[in-house]
């Protein structure tokens, strides 16, 4: 009985262990189980979020996208003339595009905008065959109005319009070189808008939104909004009217001297104000360039040589520095050249004898300006090129601006004093030569000179180079040459003037030297002459000789008179000259 009893409890122990092996098993497996469903249950959400931020190919198609982002166009600032009369502005323009997911049958595009608006079916047609993938293909440029409300008038699933910014330009190529032009993205290429382009493009917005399958908006965050920022308009000291007027007359000249192209400045000499800066090329001489807006303006960007209208510079500068006096008699050749201390010889147009250095000027003689070169030391003249701004850029604002050419200090001789006096081996731009002159309109001092109109009140900065007894004697001196020299010709029956001529050879190109018969000529003058209100300067290229004009006060002078008498009235400066 006691053996049953231990028996017993043998098989008894045996099914407890038999139970309790099955009920940890029963407990793995559950552990097992409720792990699977937990991990499960976290798989799930990430598998949507991995769906809806990360979804192949075959669902993005399908479901399309869960959030979109549109573009707010910024509108292009204006470019006004000084009087706020519009060169150029943006208007908003459409162009069509095609959706190839969106529609039902995208072979049926070609014909129906062919129909509808006259686009070529065959070209659309091989341009969609290869994006058939794609959510946006554009198809044309910006439509005329007429052809966008047709379309909008016949609509299909799948074609749409986008906005483009186009820019116009009202007055054609009125100042053209000097404006430039914006490209397909409406970023500026040339002119002012190139050089403004900051101020000009403003900041385009945005709006993002979540959508459904359908693409129908369901929520805009606030924070997703970000309003676009239109640009600046930018006021140019430049006037409409008188950089018309300006091309106008100068283009006639170009025309009528059969020459290779010509320069004009028109500059407010008291606030150093630009109000006109034409620069014109001969039609053979353009090198079939595809549009002028994109041409370099020659006023700030090829220099030249100046020639004898760069005398008053020099002249003034002699007397200034008290190394000859108006009344001196120089020892200027009856008839031959001159030869200076080192054997130099010049030459002088007309030989007129010993003369006083004020009809040095008035008559222009080489030899005279020869004579006080060698007067004043080397570095005198290099100061007076350096403090007239030559050899540096005026900094107006004029894109592609150049320092012209001026020989350096250690290369400096004899030969370059003496040249430099008469106007040679030294290069200027036309707006450098209108602001050196313009200290003789003002009272010795150089005017900080703008492309961008002032605002009121705005100071000038200005630095001294003559003083104001020499300005004087200067401007009588150049009086005189409008009725004694070589402007005799071009003087104002309206306005008295002071002025200049200059004819100087061309280089050549290759080779050194300069051409026998071929010239650049000028004439630079300021009006009235007791409280000059502009000046105006005049750069004729390569006038044809054959036609019997060639020099400064012949070619260029007539250009700067008609001017003078055109632009004044305009500006509402009465005559100073009795008319008979």
């Amino acid at each position: 009985m006691s053996d049953g009893v231990q028996s017993l409890t043998h098989q008894e122990r045996q099914s407890l262990s038999h139970t309790h092996t099955q009920g940890r098993r029963c407990e793995a497996w559950s552990t097992v189980l409720l792990g699977a469903l937990v991990l499960a249950l976290l798989l799930i959400p990430l598998r949507v979020i991995q769906l809806q931020k990360w979804p192949n190919e075959a669902l993005a198609a399908a479901a399309g996208r869960t959030q979109a982002t549109a573009g707010a166009m910024a509108h292009r600032g204006d470019v006004l003339d000084r009087r706020g009369r519009v060169l150029a502005t943006s208007t908003v323009g459409w162009r069509v595009f095609v959706d190839p997911v969106g529609m039902q049958d995208p072979g049926l595009v070609g014909a129906y905008l062919s129909s509808t608006i006259g686009l070529d079916a065959a070209h659309i047609d091989r341009m969609l065959s290869k994006r058939l993938d794609r959510r946006f293909v554009p198809v044309s440029k910006v439509l005329p109005e007429r052809t966008v409300a047709a379309l909008r008038a016949n609509p299909m699933r799948g074609v749409g319009l986008e906005p483009r910014a186009v820019r116009h330009y009202p007055n054609g190529l009125a100042a053209g070189s000097l404006v430039g032009l914006v490209g397909f993205e409406h970023t500026g290429l040339a002119g002012v808008e190139h050089a403004q382009q900051r101020r000009l493009q403003g900041q385009p917005g945005r709006i993002t939104t979540v959508r459904d399958s359908r693409r129908q908006t369901l929520w805009v965050s606030p924070e997703s909004v970000k309003p676009a920022r239109d640009g600046d308009d930018v006021r140019l000291s430049i006037d409409l009217a008188v950089q018309t007027m300006a091309e106008q007359r100068l283009r006639d000249a170009v025309e009528a001297l059969g020459a290779a192209g010509g320069r004009v400045i028109v500059l407010d000499p008291t606030t150093g104000e630009l109000l006109a800066v034409a620069d014109l090329l001969a039609a053979d001489q353009t090198d079939g360039s595809p549009n002028q807006r994109l041409a370099r303006n020659r006023c700030g960007t090829d220099p030249y040589e100046p020639g004898s209208t760069f005398k008053p510079f020099v002249w003034a500068a002699a007397l200034e520095a008290g190394v000859v006096t108006q009344e001196e008699v120089l020892p200027t050749p009856s008839n031959g050249p001159h030869r200076t201390s080192r054997g130099r010889r010049i030459r002088d147009a007309h030989y007129e004898g010993p003369a006083t250095f004020r009809r040095v000027l008035v008559r222009s003689l080489n030899s005279g300006m020869a004579i006080i070169a060698e007067r004043l030391t080397d570095r005198k003249v290099q100061s007076l090129v350096r403090d007239l701004g030559f050899g540096q850029s005026t900094g107006c604002g004029l894109p592609g601006e150049t320092p012209g050419i001026v020989t350096k200090t250690d290369a400096w001789t004899h030969y370059t004093q003496t040249s430099v006096a008469m106007g040679h081996e030294i290069s200027v731009t036309t707006l450098q030569m209108a602001r050196a002159f313009a200290a003789f309109a003002r009272d010795g001092t150089l005017p900080d000179l703008t492309l961008l109109a002032r605002g009121d009140g705005e100071p000038i900065v200005h630095q001294r180079v003559f003083s104001t007894a020499t300005v004087q004697a200067a401007r009588s001196a150049m009086r005189d040459v409008m009725t004694e020299g070589t402007g005799k010709r071009v003087q104002s029956g309206m306005y008295s003037m002071f002025g200049k001529s200059g004819t100087a050879q061309m280089p050549k190109v290759e080779g050194g030297g300069y051409h026998e018969d071929r010239y650049i000529s000028s004439f630079i003058a300021a009006a009235p002459a007791d409280d000059p209100a502009i000046v105006v300067l005049c750069v004729i290229d390569d006038p044809d000789r054959s036609l019997g004009r060639w020099y400064g006060s012949s070619t260029a002078g007539p250009v700067v008179r008609d001017l003078v008498d055109s632009v004044l009235p305009y500006l509402g400066t009465s005559p100073d000259l009795t008319t008979h």
